[in-house]
């Protein structure tokens, strides 16, 4: 990565909170990762695989090599610094949910299911309102296995808004909500009318800060949209100990330059 283009990236962060569209994946590591991860969908079932593959990199080598990859690591460091620990790991699934007359099978025949059936979303939201982080930031990726877009459910972001602090958050009043701690930022504190969507080709990663206020709408397509998120931060930020935000790192590692802070216990060189 020139100069120049370091410099790039860190000013476009700096002022929008976010980058998207950034090749990763070759075809094969592409074709590789998506064969993998099918593996596992196979011995979990989709039940489990949607939410629940949660730092399971240690287990798996090749998602240890994802979280590793030189070209998400290239951009991960011209942001936060060389010093970079990884921080958590998760496979988030939107599988396609039938709904009233949606086309299904071979034939496509139609089916009915009931009306009122709940489509999973990610509500507005901040990561470091759960996230239990202080001293510096977190950094979010997420890498694409499938297309990302608006039918599927993309990521959705409001840029610049890392830079107005922490907001409040509630529970969530819409049922489908897959954030685990079921916050949202309350509709009159998100400016929705600047929302950009953030399509991916799969193979490509999107990066966002932890202040960004993001979503992310429902899957109203045939096609799942999975994808793998990565937390990063510089070993010189912390865990807090805010009972609001209690969190438990159990699953870090030192994955670039040097960590003389050691602010986490059980991080792996």
């Amino acid at each position: 990565m020139t100069t120049s283009t370091t410099g790039k990236i860190q000013e476009t962060y700096k002022q929008q909170g976010f980058l998207s569209g950034l090749p990763v994946l070759t075809e094969t590591e592409l074709r590789e990762a998506t064969l993998a991860f099918s593996q596992l969908e196979k011995e979990f079932g989709e039940d489990y695989t949607k939410y629940s593959l949660h730092n399971v990199h240690f287990q798996n080598p090749w998602v240890m090599g994802l979280t590793q990859h030189p070209r998400i690591l290239q951009v991960v460091k011209a942001i936060v610094g060389p010093d970079v620990i990884l921080l958590d790991s998760r496979f988030i699934c939107k599988y396609p949910t039938l709904t009233p007359g949606s086309p299904q099978g071979q034939e496509g025949e139609k089916v009915e299911t009931k009306a009122d059936v709940v489509l999973p979303y990610v509500a507005w939201h901040q990561d470091m309102r759960y996230w239990g982080i202080a001293g510096g930031p977190v950094l979010s990726v997420w890498l694409a296995l499938d297309d990302s877009v608006k039918e599927n459910g993309a990521l959705r972001v409001i840029p610049g808004s890392h830079n107005s602090g922490m907001l409040p958050h509630r529970q969530a009043i819409r049922p489908g909500n897959m954030l685990t701690v079921n916050q949202e930022i309350p509709e009159e504190l998100v400016q929705s009318e600047e929302a950009v969507l953030c399509p991916l080709l799969a193979g490509q990663m999107s990066v966002h800060d932890g202040l960004l206020v993001h979503a992310s709408d429902a899957n109203t397509s045939q096609k799942r949209r999975c994808g793998f998120v990565i937390r990063y931060v510089p070993t010189y930020a912390y865990p807090t100990e805010d009972p609001d935000r209690p969190r438990k790192f159990y699953a870090t590692k030192l994955v670039c330059g040097t960590d003389p802070f050691k602010h986490f216990s059980n991080s792996k060189q």
